[in-house]
């Protein structure tokens, strides 16, 4: 049993390292059939890439050569293009020089003709210089009298014959001219005046509200100035709360908003509850109430003047007038004077009555909105009137007459002349206008100035609020004939440097008095 044992042991330690060297070298000769396999197709793919690469080398080489030539040909084209365009333009600049040589040389020889032209000039001049000294010497010696003498004496001849007679012909015609206007114009005005009458209002730009008690201020403040805030925050107005016994006053430059925040602070005053609810409630009223004012305004301004066919929205803004104000007459009234005036002026010259008062009412509708547009864009009432106008579209007549108004532009027509005259008619009546002390004394003083300024007045004194001015003239300094042409040159200027409305009439006084005692 032993010895099996240890032939076993001896069989397996000899059969153990005779395999293990038996399987390690067959591994290794499959091993280096793999390597040998690889290095093989390695070799091949190196080789077939090497040839591609050769290949591709030789085609970009090629591709390079013929792009190289194609940009070499295109390069030698330009440049043979270039140096054409280069000859062409040295021949031009040749050919302008020798142009330029050739005026340069005829310039010279016109100016060498020109300046013996000036040389034998002057001498002629010289010439003529001789003879006439030699003339006037011959006409001193046979007159007896200087040049300067003879001038004086021919010019002061011609001065008062030139000036007697245009005094005389400018006399004659102006009182020719007045003559017949006058009769005519003072028919049609004094009919029309005479059968037109309208009321006048005068407003501002504050509104005055009279509280029952002084209490009343503090309820409107509220607590905090709550209710005020309110107030004026929905209306737009503000509201001037000073020491004025129960009177709370009302300021805004929107005339529509003072009346609406008049009307509501009335109400709550009677109400007597005044709280921010309450408030709105009745600005709310308020302007329900100023509109329907507004609308019946309208339409009553279209049934007194006879106006039919207006667009609704033409009627608010005629109603809208009657809380604008110019000059402190009240616009909707002077739009129904004018309205008015202006049918009875066409009557007596025949023009169609109805087209004549639609104008005229219609002549100051852009003040209803002139307060609402933007600084930036602002235009005057008469474009504006011009818009609304052609928005509703009304007839290119009454558009001429409303644009034509105020001479912005020329008048088209007889209706137009007519708008001018009554607006002028209505504005420039007694009283319909306030003016303010201070500006009727600089417009008085200014219309005194303008005739103290010309040579020979000694006095002048404006009369009539400045509707008329009466100059006092020295008679030693101006005659007869001088006055009336005085007359015309103070007319003159007063019409280019002052404004007014109407007309001015200029009494140009000469009086020489001799005084002597009996005794």
């Amino acid at each position: 049993m032993p010895g099996i044992i240890i032939a076993v042991v001896v069989t397996l330690v000899i059969a153990v390292p005779v395999s293990i060297f038996v399987t390690n070298s067959y591994h290794k000769k499959i091993t280096e059939q793999k390597v040998g396999g690889a290095e093989q197709q390695a070799r091949s793919i190196i080789d077939e890439a090497v040839k591609t690469a050769e290949t591709k080398k030789r085609e970009i080489l090629i591709e390079a050569k013929e792009e190289s030539m194609r940009s070499k040909n295109e390069l030698e084209k330009e440049i043979k293009e270039r140096r054409a365009e280069v000859s062409k333009s040295e021949t031009r600049v040749q050919q302008k020089e020798e142009n330029l040589d050739k005026k340069l040389e005829s310039a010279d020889r016109k100016e060498q003709s020109l300046v013996s032209r000036e040389e034998n000039l002057e001498k002629e001049r010289q010439k003529v210089a001789k003879l006439n000294e030699q003339r006037v010497q011959e006409l001193e010696r046979i007159s007896g009298l200087t040049s300067q003498q003879a001038k004086d004496f021919l010019l002061n001849t011609v001065k008062d014959d030139v000036k007697a007679d245009t005094a005389k012909y400018l006399k004659e015609s102006m009182a020719q001219a007045k003559d017949e206007a006058d009769k005519q114009a003072k028919e049609i005005l004094v009919t029309a005046i005479q059968r037109c009458a309208a009321d006048h209002v005068a407003e501002s730009t504050i509104s005055v509200v009279q509280l029952p008690n002084d209490e009343m201020k503090g309820r409107i403040i509220g607590r905090e100035g709550r209710n005020i805030r309110t107030l004026e925050t929905l209306t737009g107005v503000e509201l001037i709360i000073d020491d004025t016994p129960e009177a709370v006053v009302l300021s805004a430059f929107d005339p529509v908003r003072r009346e609406v925040a008049r009307i509501a602070l009335e109400k709550l005053i009677v109400d007597g509850r005044i709280h921010p609810a309450r408030i709105e409630e009745m600005v709310e009223k308020a302007k329900k109430e100023v509109d329907n004012t507004i609308r019946e305004e309208g339409e009553q301004a279209a049934l007194d003047t006879g106006v039919h066919g207006l667009n609704p929205e033409e009627i608010k803004l005629l109603g809208r007038l009657k809380y604008r104000t110019s000059f402190g007459q009240n616009v909707l009234k002077h739009s129904i004077e004018v309205s008015q005036l202006a049918g009875l002026l066409a009557a007596e010259v025949g023009v169609d009555t109805r087209i004549a008062k639609r104008a005229g009412l219609l002549h100051d509708i852009g003040k209803a909105v002139d307060h609402e547009q933007d600084q930036s864009e602002s235009q005057s009432h008469v474009a504006l009137g011009v818009e609304i106008c052609k928005k509703y579209k009304e007839s290119p007549v009454i558009i001429n007459a409303v644009a034509a108004h105020h001479g912005d532009c020329e008048p088209e027509s007889l209706v137009a002349l007519l708008i001018q005259a009554a607006d002028t008619i209505s504005a420039a009546r007694p009283g319909a206008r306030r003016e303010t002390l201070e500006n009727y004394t600089n417009r008085i003083q200014q219309l005194e100035d303008v005739a103290d300024s010309f040579d020979g007045v000694e006095r002048s004194f404006a009369i009539q609020a400045g509707r008329e001015v009466r100059v006092m003239v020295v008679p030693e300094k101006i005659s007869d004939a001088d006055m009336v042409l005085l007359a015309r040159d103070i007319t003159k200027k007063i019409e280019n440097e002052l404004q007014y409305p109407g007309q001015i009439k200029v009494n140009v006084i000469r009086e020489s008095r001799v005084v002597d005692y009996a005794k």
